[in-house]
């Protein structure tokens, strides 16, 4: 499972030019699933999502980063995105033969959503499988791959 993580201001997610999610301070994670992915790594990835320190705490104007998400009430923008088990090596054509089939992620992706939603906190998602902008105004920039691979 990859996952890539911004820290964003805002973000939003629009199908045919209608906007169906859309978050404020938080996160945009965009969401990869391999063939090989189990509950174990989307069980690890929610947490990892959900812990990370990506935050300053303001309230001794430090600036470093040590608050997760979950900390400081943020949202959460997920989107699926197969394309991040593209595999551009060999060719001019990305092959995509490690991610999973789409009924197969959809179920995970599904679930992943669920897991998130599960800490309280607002989630927001694009729709699986459809042509979408997402439209992103990245904080700092911060930007993060996740990965965990099935052992």
């Amino acid at each position: 499972m990859r996952v890539v993580v911004q820290r964003v201001k805002s973000s939003q997610v629009s199908i045919a030019g209608e906007v169906v999610g859309k978050i404020g301070r938080g996160l945009n994670l965009l969401v990869g699933i391999a063939s090989t992915d189990t509950e174990a790594e989307l069980d690890w990835m929610v947490r990892k999502c959900l812990e990370l320190r990506l935050f300053a705490n303001e309230e001794n104007g430090s600036g470093r980063w040590e608050k997760s998400v979950q900390e400081i009430g943020g949202e959460l923008l997920v989107v699926s995105q197969f394309t991040l088990y593209g595999d551009c090596r060999k060719g001019r054509r990305p092959s995509f033969d490690r991610s999973a089939a789409p009924e197969v992620a959809k179920n995970l992706y599904d679930r992943f959503v669920d897991k998130l939603r599960q800490s309280g906190l607002r989630v927001q998602t694009g729709e699986f499988g459809a042509m979408m902008q997402v439209a992103i105004e990245n904080d700092g920039p911060v930007t993060l791959l996740l990965e965990r691979e099935a052992s």
